[in-house]
């Protein structure tokens, strides 16, 4: 049975690395380039699925030659792909990223097919979805898609986090207030609740402001410092693991993934949080989004390391 369904995008990572971003008119010679398969919603499935998790994808993909390498990947991954379908003459989705030589990272994104996931989706899958015990959601698809996704989850009894990556101004509140989870990071917190949020004192006081709207757990993400809890189990801080950056491509989706596992499986907050922090630091050590996240067993080594 699925415990994690993924409703969200998918992409192809177009990776160039650099030694810094050209100006206008300006070329330069890249060191780097690698190709590989991306998108916020099939990052955080797949790094569920790495760990253990049953997942089932909900996504659309082009119709072009990037389409096939797609599915392929999210059946190498034992992902439940039922429900990934194609859209004819439009193009898949994708992300030129430009990676610099400190691991910081530039994205850009197209959604493509994905943008034509729409609530039908979700009422087409409604069987394999009432199985699910977590719902996740991202800001790839369309937010009409989103917010019906929300209302189904609570109209079904299924748990729901929403990451809002990229973020938007002005979620309606009333769908944020009928989630379980709200996970974003530092700049989309403070989008979001037009707050400055730079470091941990401050993120603390904009989460205060979401869990005081209804979110019955708001996690933040805060890079190399860990991650923030404020809500129902009170506030606390998981500090980050200090490691040697390579790529930070994907490591919020990392944060995701593992967070979304270790929660279905054992209902510990704090330990899911510790676990997704630590997954993400891992995730980082390497280059690529999805070649980067550690199977089961490199992450349990990476994790007890002292």
């Amino acid at each position: 049975m699925n415990k994690i369904a993924v409703i969200g995008s998918n992409m192809v990572d177009l990776i160039t690395y650099i030694d810094r971003m050209p100006q206008q008119g300006e070329t330069l010679e890249a060191p780097g380039f690698a190709m590989g398969c991306g998108g916020k919603g099939a990052n955080q499935a797949v790094a569920a699925a790495k760990l253990g998790s049953g997942v089932l994808m909900l996504t659309k993909l082009g119709d072009d030659m990037f389409a096939d390498n797609t599915l392929a990947n999210f059946q190498r991954h034992a992902i439940d792909s039922r429900y990934v379908t194609r859209v004819p003459g439009v193009s898949s989705g994708v992300a030129p990223i430009f990676v610099q030589s400190d691991s910081h990272n530039s994205i850009l994104i197209v959604k493509g097919a994905n943008a034509h996931l729409k609530p039908a989706d979700i009422d087409a899958a409604e069987v394999a979805l009432r199985e699910c015990r977590l719902m996740v959601l991202q800001l790839e698809i369309d937010l009409a898609t989103v917010y019906y996704a929300i209302e189904f989850a609570k109209r079904h009894g299924i748990s729901v986090l929403l990451n809002p990556a990229p973020a938007v101004p002005g979620l309606s509140r009333e769908h944020l207030a009928q989630l379980d989870f709200f996970i974003p990071n530092e700049s989309e917190l403070a989008l979001i609740t037009g707050k400055p949020v730079e470091g941990p004192e401050s993120a603390l006081l904009a989460a205060r402001e979401l869990a005081a709207q209804g979110i019955r757990h708001v996690i933040v993400t805060l890079g190399e410092q860990g991650a923030l809890y404020v809500g129902e189990e009170g506030e606390f801080h998981v500090p980050g693991r200090k490691v040697v950056a390579r790529d930070t491509t994907g490591a919020g989706d990392a944060f995701i993934g593992c967070f979304a596992h270790y929660w279905t499986q054992q209902g510990d907050m704090r330990a899911a949080m510790s676990r997704a922090v630590a997954y993400s630091a891992c995730s980082v050590t390497a280059l690529g989004t999805q070649s980067s996240y550690p199977d089961a067993a490199r992450f349990a080594a990476f994790f007890d390391e002292p």
